[in-house]
């Protein structure tokens, strides 16, 4: 008798955890969709510091994207023979920050889109302007966007920024991630890097966290 009321007890507790697992779900399952952004800009460590500084930015992590899984490392894309372009991949809340303000950002404060193959002291095909989209929606917008930052002539150069569809992201490794944050005194940061940060304070003040 107490082994059978031992066992209803375990099924009570086993259907009680299972019962708030599925609820876990459906909250997690109603919870507002986010959407991915890819963009390579130069080295990824100022691209990445610049979107982390976003409103509704969840996540950004760099990494590679244009080549293979085999080729994803990077001593490998350092090569410029690889296909790949350092880009970071940006999670984000439509209802917080739209696509086109985030390339706005891109444009205007992360890198400079009239340089070819090169980005600041960084010359190579891995640091390549390229906007990877996801979507359709995404491409049109982006075609539309340049179309726009062309015909305004912000920029005294062409625009060389790529659209092309994002085939794979592959994270950079760990030492890679943040790096702007945890590196502040790099001379390398300070230099590149940091003015960036001022141009979304200054630019995008409302958009600035």
């Amino acid at each position: 008798m107490l082994n059978k009321r031992l066992v209803i007890r375990y099924i009570f507790i086993i259907s009680v955890f299972l019962m708030h697992g599925m609820s876990t779900q459906s909250n997690a399952a109603a919870s507002p969709t986010e959407q991915t952004a890819v963009f390579a800009g130069g080295c990824f460590w100022g691209v990445d510091a610049v979107f982390k500084h976003v409103k509704g930015v969840s996540d950004v992590q760099s990494g590679y994207a244009g080549g293979n899984a085999a080729t994803a490392h990077y001593e490998q894309v350092s090569t410029g023979d690889t296909g790949h372009a350092e880009s970071v991949r940006i999670r984000f809340n439509p209802k917080q920050i739209t696509y086109q303000q985030l390339l706005q950002v891109f444009f205007n404060a992360a890198h400079d889109p009239t340089e070819l193959n090169r980005q600041g002291p960084d010359d190579g095909n891995q640091y390549r302007s390229v906007i990877f989209y996801t979507t359709i929606e995404q491409q049109k917008i982006a075609q539309s966007y340049i179309k726009a930052l062309t015909a305004s002539h912000k920029f005294s150069s062409p625009i060389v920024t790529q659209i092309v569809p994002l085939q794979q992201f592959y994270p950079a490794e760990k030492y890679h991630q943040n790096y702007c944050a945890t590196h502040p005194d790099n001379p390398y940061i300070i230099i590149n890097d940091m003015p960036k940060l001022k141009r979304l304070r200054n630019q995008f003040p409302a958009l600035y966290q």
